[in-house]
């Protein structure tokens, strides 16, 4: 058994607030059920990417856009390498982000979205996908400010039009000319604000914990795992943690399967600027947390900063 929070976010959010920033303080890492997404529309958007990903390989690259850092379309196998890591991943993906009428303020952080022809449903079903993890990524949100002691709208402003990517991933049955160490997705940390995550009922998803080992993260199947970004992790000073996690090469039959999940990448607006939050900063030095070292900066540029690390920019 774990202390990970498994809580039903279907009910007063003072109820369960103090649970789940408790959770993402110790670990990072929450689970999340009766998330408002309708388990109809999931089944439709696991068959859309299974579709997807089965097409052949010229057909996938033909939505490979250079230059978009892997921003929209398709990341071909053997893109993405974790930070500080010697070998890329074990993985593709798809990428679906917001889009924003011409002429707005931050369209220019915000390009157009793709979408494969051969695939009749995908642009209908993963839009109504986004805008499902948008609003249950927000009532998370409410229950974070709730326990931080803001005022529980506090983070409303500053997701309004963000940045936020949903991806499809594909994780291909495990083959012999896998290079020596790569595994599925190598030990890293989550650039955005949160990361709300479906499809992590099969095994392989482990968070590293302070003692430094390594915690399998049940989850129910339909539930959503929440973890901490980044973004979130420098706003707070750290009180709520970003925490390492990896996705492990299963053993046995389970190898050679592929595997599949849906990660909501939610991040601030571009032109938020990340600056500690008061109640977050201690006086006594007794946290050993070094505030005055954060300086502020856009969660934009720091965006860029980090994508230049995993070999996405």
């Amino acid at each position: 058994m774990t202390e990970i929070a498994s809580v039903s976010i279907d009910q007063p959010l003072e109820n369960i607030a103090d649970a789940l920033g408790t959770s993402f303080q110790e670990y990072g890492f929450a689970v999340i059920r009766d998330h408002g997404i309708p388990q109809g529309l999931i089944d439709r958007a696991e068959a859309a990417s299974k579709a997807f990903f089965a097409l052949p390989e010229d057909r996938k690259l033909a939505y490979k856009i250079a230059g978009s850092g892997g921003a929209r379309g398709y990341t071909s196998f053997g893109t993405e390498k974790a930070k500080d890591a010697d070998v890329h991943d074990l993985k593709e993906f798809w990428h679906v982000g917001r889009e924003l009428p011409a002429g707005h303020a931050l369209a220019e952080y915000m390009a157009p979205n793709v979408w494969p022809a051969e695939i009749a449903e995908f642009e209908e079903v993963f839009s109504a996908l986004y805008a499902a993890f948008d609003k249950a990524g927000l009532k998370v949100l409410e229950a974070i400010a709730l326990h931080l002691g803001l005022d529980q709208q506090f983070f409303a402003s500053t997701v309004d039009n963000g940045n936020s990517v949903m991806r499809l991933l594909h994780y291909p049955p495990l083959g012999d000319d896998a290079p020596e160490g790569a595994i599925r997705a190598a030990a890293h940390g989550d650039i955005n604000t949160i990361t709300l995550l479906l499809g992590a009922e099969e095994a392989g998803l482990e968070l590293l914990k302070a003692d430094g080992k390594w915690l399998p993260i049940p989850a129910e199947e339909g539930a959503l795992v929440v973890n901490i970004g980044d973004m979130l992790d420098r706003l707070t000073n750290s009180r709520l943690k970003s925490t390492t996690h990896r996705v492990v090469n299963p053993a046995g039959d389970a190898a050679k399967r592929s595997r599949y999940s849906m990660p909501f990448f939610l991040h601030f607006r571009p032109d938020y600027v990340i600056e500690t939050l008061e109640s977050c900063i201690e006086t006594d030095g007794e946290s050993g947390r070094d505030s005055e070292a954060l300086e502020p900066i856009s969660s934009h540029e720091f965006l860029l900063q980090r994508l230049r690390e995993i070999n996405l920019a």
